[in-house]
Order: structure tokens, then C-alpha cells, then sequence
């Protein structure tokens, strides 16, 4: 084989591969439209409900290859149910071990798409220093040029249910608090 047809041949494919990876388009997540939730419920009766305040991070979409990335962290300190007693309970050892733990994180490299819409995201939810594979399940996907902010924002609402015990938090199942909690996330994300 030719030599120059063999470094036409490779230059041309670092070309395209250099187009494909250009194609990714990175978005900072907007902390004003962006909720973490979480639903457990309470001895089977009623169900609790609490959110983390602070959180960031960003997603990396490449909607040609239908690839992308996602990381985020919340302050786990930053919980809040609207009840300081039960805040302060559930940043204790007994829960989240804010002090030792002051961050959950969520990375993925596996972003799912069905047609040109994120169906799902595959990747390790961190708490108290243990990870765990979960999918987020994308109930609700959309992407908009934002009219105020002048560019473009994609997000929607996912959802998971987790085992608490896998991370190491166990407290009260032995006395009747389930150990599966519903986690709910809203989420816009601003390209950058």
C-alpha cells in the first residue's frame, strides 16, 4: 500500500475523530432549576420528604453519537426537610455522617439515548464513601433556548430507588424504616 494513501488515510480519521469529539457540548448545572429529592417512607404510614440545597456540577452531551458524562455532588449538609430536628438527625452518624462525608456524588460515562432524547443515565451514586451502580430513569427530557439566558439548556425529571443499607446506612431497619428511599431529580443544565 501507498505510504501517503496510508497517512491520507490516518490523518483523515483523526480528522473525523476530532469532529465527533468536537460535537460534545459541555452544561453547568443551574442550582436555581435543579432539585434533589429524596422520598422514604416512615414505618409504612406517611411518606418523608427532604432535598439537598447545594449542589453543582456538569453534563457533557454528544447527541450525534448519542454519547456524554455527568457529575455531580451535593452537600450532604445542606439537607433539608423543613424540620431542623430531623435535619440535624439525618446529618448525624445515624444517616449521612455529614462531617466525615460532606459530599454524594453521581458520575456516569453512560448516557442513554432513545432517538435524539436522554432515556436514561448509568453511572456510581457515592454516599459515606461507598459506590454504587444506579440508573437514572428519565421520565421527562427536553433541551430549549433559554429566552433570558440566551442559550441553550436540556434537563428533566429522573428518577431512581436506592438501598440505603448498600452504602452503609442502616439505622432503624431493624425496627420497621424501610431501607429503600425514591430518589428524585430535576435537572437544567446551561451549555456553556
Amino acid at each position: 500500500m501507498n505510504r501517503t494513501f496510508v497517512q491520507t488515510v490516518i490523518a483523515a480519521s483523526l480528522l473525523a475523530s476530532g469532529a465527533a469529539m468536537a460535537a460534545a457540548d459541555t452544561y453547568a448545572i443551574d442550582p436555581t432549576h435543579t432539585y434533589v429529592t429524596f422520598e422514604a417512607r416512615h414505618f409504612g404510614t406517611s411518606t418523608n420528604r427532604g432535598r439537598f440545597d447545594k449542589k453543582s456540577g456538569t453534563v457533557t452531551l454528544d447527541r450525534a453519537a448519542k454519547t456524554g458524562k455527568v457529575d455531580v455532588t451535593l452537600e450532604t449538609g445542606s439537607i433539608n426537610t423543613g424540620y431542623e430536628a430531623f435535619n440535624k438527625h439525618l446529618k448525624s452518624k445515624d444517616f449521612f455522617n455529614a462531617e466525615a462525608f460532606p459530599n454524594a456524588t453521581f458520575v456516569s460515562d453512560k448516557v442513554i439515548f432513545e432517538g435524539d432524547k436522554v432515556s436514561a443515565v448509568v453511572g456510581t451514586l457515592t454516599l459515606l464513601g461507598k459506590g454504587q451502580t444506579v440508573t437514572l430513569k428519565a421520565n421527562n427530557y427536553n433541551c430549549y433556548q433559554n429566552p433570558m439566558l440566551k442559550r441553550e439548556v436540556c434537563g428533566g425529571d429522573f428518577d431512581t430507588t436506592i438501598t440505603r443499607s448498600e452504602f452503609g446506612m442502616d439505622y432503624g431497619i431493624a425496627y420497621g424504616i424501610p431501607d429503600a428511599v425514591h430518589l428524585v431529580i430535576q435537572i437544567e443544565a446551561v451549555k456553556q
